[in-house]
């Protein structure tokens, strides 16, 4: 797992890693038991815009680790790391992460003698309220809060996001669905770490811009995987918009909208002798 920070650190891999497990739907189709924990080895393809509004993308090719733990309290799957705090029958409350990945300001016209961007990570709360459900079905209601570091050799906290979101799932035979939509919405310092302008920065083509609080957007997420055997495949497309938000006025801003996605392949190579009830079934 290679890519860049300003640092060259191959640590870095792990931000574009950790988004596309973060958006594909989960690794098996809903069963009654499943092993308690899988071990695998696969690879992913990703295009990532440089950020959300950057007028370009870049490719990524990488390895990836397959690893499933289906414990009572603690939960590793496609969706993430997620340790469970409050689990009833339509509301359970658990941790989540997302990243965004590095990005060189030499390969974005817009951030041209501007420092390059780090990785980030975002951690926090997460509140799973489940609205309806029916057989091989769920649609819930999801609010993630997550904190915000970058991933550099000085890390330090820019602020909070959050993601607001309606999020269907669905097994059809074997296939499995997920769709996602919601509001982004971010601290002053989280939007003006990607958004803003200082005046050391600013030139003729690029005024000195100062982001605020608040709305930055929307995004929609699809996705699909399947588990056959012991081979794993996903796939995401995911739209993101600047659309009716303040940032759209930043200089940094070339594209109102973005596409991402990716897809990967996994195969399991180990798994663990005892079985325990798929708590994800949807019923």
């Amino acid at each position: 797992m290679v890519f860049r920070l300003r640092s060259r650190s191959g640590a870095a891999a792990a931000v574009p890693l950790c988004l596309l497990l973060a958006v594909l739907a989960r690794a098996a189709p809903a069963a009654s038991e499943q092993p308690l924990w899988e071990l695998g080895v696969g690879v992913a393809a990703l295009s990532l815009p440089h950020y959300r509004g950057a007028e370009h993308a870049r490719n990524w090719l990488l390895p990836i680790p397959y690893a499933v733990y289906r414990g009572e309290f603690l939960r590793a799957d496609r969706e993430g790391l997620k340790l469970l705090l409050l689990e009833g029958e339509r509301l359970h409350f658990d941790v989540s992460a997302n990243a965004t990945a590095p990005a060189a300001s030499a390969d974005e016209p817009a951030r041209h003698g501007m420092a390059d961007l780090d990785g980030t990570l975002e951690l926090g709360p997460n509140l799973n309220w489940r609205l309806a459900a029916g057989p091989g079905w769920r649609l819930e209601a999801r609010l993630p809060l997550r904190a915000a570091v970058t991933l550099s050799r000085h890390p330090r906290a820019i602020g909070w996001s959050a993601l607001p979101n309606l999020n269907l799932d669905r097994v059809q035979g074997p296939w499995r669905l997920g769709a996602q939509v919601g509001a982004l919405l971010g601290s002053r310092r989280y939007n003006g770490y990607f958004y803003d302008v200082s005046a050391a920065d600013a030139t003729p083509t690029r005024p000195v811009y100062q982001a605020g609080a608040g709305r930055a957007g929307w995004q929609a997420t699809l996705s699909v995987s399947r588990r056959d055997g012991a081979r794993w495949f996903g796939a995401f497309v995911r739209a993101d918009t600047l659309a009716g938000s303040a940032l759209r006025a930043s200089p940094l801003v070339r594209r109102t909208g973005n596409l991402t996605f990716g897809l990967g392949v996994s195969w399991v190579l180990l798994q663990s002798g005892q079985s325990v009830p798929d708590r994800d079934e949807l019923r």
